[in-house]
C-alpha cells in the first residue's frame, strides 16, 4: 500500500514543498519550545519570590497560573517538536522500504529470466549432443561441435550474469529487511511515546480542571 502511495506522481512534486514545510514548523517548533522555557524559568523565580515575601492569595495564584501555563506549553511545545522529528523519521524509512521493494521484484523478474533463458540453452546444448551421436559425417560433426562450443560459453556466461543476479538479489533482500527492522523499532518507539503524551497531556488537563475549580 505505502509502495503505491510513494510511486504517485504527485507525491515526488510535492517532495520539495514538504522538505520546506518540514524545516519551517521545525523551526517554529523550537522558536515556542525556547519561549516556553524562558517563561518557566521567569514565573518559577517570581514564584519563589512572592512566596517568600507572603503576599496576599490572589497575586500568588495568578503567578501559580503563568508557572502552570508556561510549563504545559513546554511539555506541549517539547513532545511536539520530538514527535515531529520521529515522524519525519518515519516517512523516510517508509519511502527507502518503497524503493527497496521496488528494486527487489525487479532484480526478482531478472533472475527468473535469466533461469529460463539458462534452462532453454542447456536443453539446446543435450538436443545437440544427441545430434552428434547419429551422425557420422565429419564436417557436420565439426561444424556441431563449434555450435556447441559456442553454447556452452553462452551457458557459462548465462551461469555467471544469473550468480550476479543472485548476488545482487540477496542483497537487496537484506536491505529490505533490515529497513523493514528499522522501521518497526520506529514505530514501537512512537507509539511509546505517544503513550507517554497522551498520559502527560491526561495529568496536564487534571491539573488544569483542578486549577479551575
Amino acid at each position: 500500500r505505502w509502495q503505491k502511495i510513494f510511486m504517485i506522481p504527485l507525491w515526488s512534486k510535492m517532495a520539495v514543498f514538504w522538505n520546506k514545510m518540514f524545516l519551517t514548523i521545525i523551526v517554529l517548533l523550537i522558536v515556542l519550545f525556547l519561549d516556553a522555557f524562558r517563561e518557566v524559568r521567569k514565573y518559577s523565580s517570581i514564584h519563589v519570590n512572592e512566596k517568600a515575601a507572603n503576599i496576599n492569595s490572589s497575586a500568588f495564584d495568578h503567578i501559580q497560573m503563568k508557572l502552570f501555563r508556561s510549563q504545559r506549553n513546554l511539555y506541549l511545545s517539547g513532545f511536539s517538536l520530538f514527535l515531529w522529528l520521529v515522524l519525519r523519521r518515519t516517512i523516510t524509512l517508509l519511502t527507502q522500504l518503497a524503493k527497496e521493494m521496488t528494486s527487489h521484484a525487479a532484480l526478482e523478474t531478472q533472475v527468473n529470466d535469466a533461469t529460463e533463458a539458462a534452462k532453454k540453452y542447456m536443453a539446446e546444448n543435450e538436443r545437440l549432443q544427441e545430434a552428434l551421436s547419429g551422425r557420422g559425417s565429419g564436417k557436420n560433426k565439426e561444424s556441431a561441435e563449434a555450435t556447441q562450443e559456442k553454447l556452452k560459453q553462452e551457458v557459462e556466461h548465462l551461469k555467471e550474469e544469473l550468480q550476479k543476479t543472485s548476488t545482487a538479489f540477496h542483497k537487496a533482500k537484506t536491505e529490505v529487511a533490515a529497513v523493514k527492522k528499522q522501521s518497526d523499532s520506529v514505530r514501537r518507539e512512537y507509539d511509546h511515546l505517544m503513550k507517554e503524551y497522551e498520559r502527560l497531556q491526561q495529568s496536564v488537563n487534571k491539573a488544569e480542571d483542578k486549577k479551575d475549580l
